[in-house]
């Protein structure tokens, strides 16, 4: 990373944390020097960060924020557990430091890229992007630099394109209120800067239009003439993100029900597979497996064995290059019925190729059992682990632990309460849990809530890869309630190796 790039970060940082006061002991920080590795060593910080990027991803109950030992800043762990969670691929706590800082602000520019990309991947906006509704469902689908490209269509790139600052002004014009809405002044972009010779002095001109609308960040005048892509794509993601200047198509034709958002289960699925380092990062899940690579690579993550030498590998070409797509995606089937011996029935290479949700699902659904079974079975020295397996270890740690609550099957109503997974917490992590942060008695579905909320936390906290939501415990999911618990055996097992 370069020492703009950490400046700007910080800036961001102190700007977006500073009135947080469990952040007031750390900041703001100072951008020239080691300040911003420093921060992040109790771990509060980076959860702040999270929290920030992603509301409601940590519990705040489970950070520890007082009185911290080297013991307590186990909180660290939250942050490498939500890695997982949120789609990070986790890096290696045994890394040189200079690899560790790498990864620390990679991890950062990922978080600052999720907050400012918030209100360019919500449907509303994605609605008033494109006008013509076969782009409509393109434009989810994009990454999310061409989700900016797709809005500010003269320039092609966030380095060259914008070097003389003359795409800015013309954005900054564009995007400026106009003083059409009541409770909205207008405001005027100068252009006075615009003809100046001197391409630094013409970015110092621009920058001041832009911090009369607030969006100074990012960038300095030598970070636009040397074309920074990344302190760019910033820059231009946070005009986005307070100007947007869209509008809602007029045409009654566009079936807006048509478009739906990402389910919270595909979204737990697809965080899942980026966390494991599948390459290229899964955006959206249906178009991103059409060719079956991702698929590939997480049969080789469980095991299952895969002929690298038969599968048609990118560019495609234009003509027959879907055909090769559906051919792997017929032997992605094919080794899921053979070799993985998954319930396939019915889910042809087709199905996959053209991002059929359910039967999609039904395969990504086998994939992550195989893997979290995987990892018990390594735990258990080859064991070959089942539901059956799991729910009379979860018993069996309760009682020893004189917990009163049990569980007899991922269907138990009482899961709903998330009491039996915080005694399970507390039986492998005495004392993680805190007696007066659960509630126990006349639970209401928000009681049921919080305490899905804070379980999952806590559970991630002392080192539970959990990638399940708190919904899922609420409304009883047996898929995913089967992997909290499946983690949480690994977790036991881990402790006891």
């Amino acid at each position: 990373f370069s020492e703009e790039e950490k400046v700007a970060f910080v800036n961001w940082i102190n700007k977006a944390l500073q009135d947080d006061p469990d952040c007031k002991h750390l900041l703001p920080m100072n951008p020239s020097d080691a300040s911003l590795f420093k921060s992040l060593a109790d771990g509060i910080l980076l959860c702040k960060m999270i929290n920030f990027s992603q509301p409601d991803t940590i519990d705040e109950r489970a950070i520890n924020k007082k009185k911290l030992t080297p013991f307590t800043i186990s909180v660290k762990s939250i942050c490498i557990a939500v890695y997982s969670v949120e789609g990070w691929h986790t890096f290696n706590t045994g890394q040189q430091l200079g690899q560790k800082m790498r990864s620390i602000f990679n991890s950062i520019f990922f978080l600052e890229s999720l907050s400012i990309s918030l209100t360019i991947t919500s449907f509303t906006l994605s609605v008033r992007v494109l006008n013509c509704c076969d782009f409509l469902m393109l434009f989810i689908q994009l990454q999310f630099n061409n989700c900016l490209n797709k809005w500010w269509q003269k320039i092609n790139n966030f380095s060259q394109d914008i070097k003389d600052s003359r795409a800015y002004y013309h954005l900054l014009n564009q995007i400026a209120p106009k003083g059409d809405d009541l409770d909205q002044l207008p405001i005027k972009i100068d252009f006075t800067g615009f003809h100046d010779k001197n391409d630094l002095r013409r970015a110092e001109y621009m920058l001041q239009q832009a911090d009369k609308l607030g969006c100074r960040q990012f960038v300095t005048p030598a970070d636009v003439v040397a074309g920074n892509p990344k302190l760019n794509l910033a820059f231009v993601a946070n005009l986005f993100n307070t100007y947007p200047a869209l509008h809602k198509p007029d045409s009654s034709s566009y079936d807006l029900n048509l478009l739906e958002g990402e389910s919270k289960e595909e979204r737990t699925f697809r965080n899942w597979m980026n966390s494991l380092g599948v390459s290229p990062y899964v955006n959206h899940l249906y178009s991103d497996l059409s060719d079956a690579l991702i698929i590939f690579q997480l049969y080789d993550m469980t095991r299952v064995p895969v002929d690298w030498s038969h599968i048609n590998k990118p560019p495609y070409s234009l003509l027959g290059g879907n055909m090769k797509k559906i051919e792997n995606c017929n032997y992605a089937v094919e080794l899921g019925k053979t070799k993985a011996k998954f319930s396939l029935v019915g889910i042809a290479g087709h199905d996959l190729n053209e991002g059929n949700p359910t039967l999609t699902l039904a395969l990504v659904w086998q994939l992550m059992r195989r893997y979290t079974l995987n990892v018990l079975s390594d735990l258990g020295e080859g064991e070959k682990v089942n539901d059956e397996i799991i729910i009379k270890w979860v018993n069996q740690t309760l009682a020893k632990a004189n917990k009163k609550t049990s569980i007899t099957s991922f269907k138990d109503k009482s899961i709903s309460t998330s009491l039996p997974v915080l005694d399970l917490i507390d039986a492998i992590a005495p004392k993680a849990v805190r007696p007066e942060m659960v509630k126990r008695e006349d639970i209401s579905y928000q009681d049921k809530l919080n305490n899905a909320k804070y379980a999952i936390s806590v559970a991630r906290k002392i080192g539970a890869r959990i990638y399940a939501l708190p919904d899922d415990l609420v409304e009883v999911k047996p898929k995913m309630v089967m992997t909290v618990f499946a983690c949480l055996m690994g977790r036991g097992l881990n402790r006891i190796k």
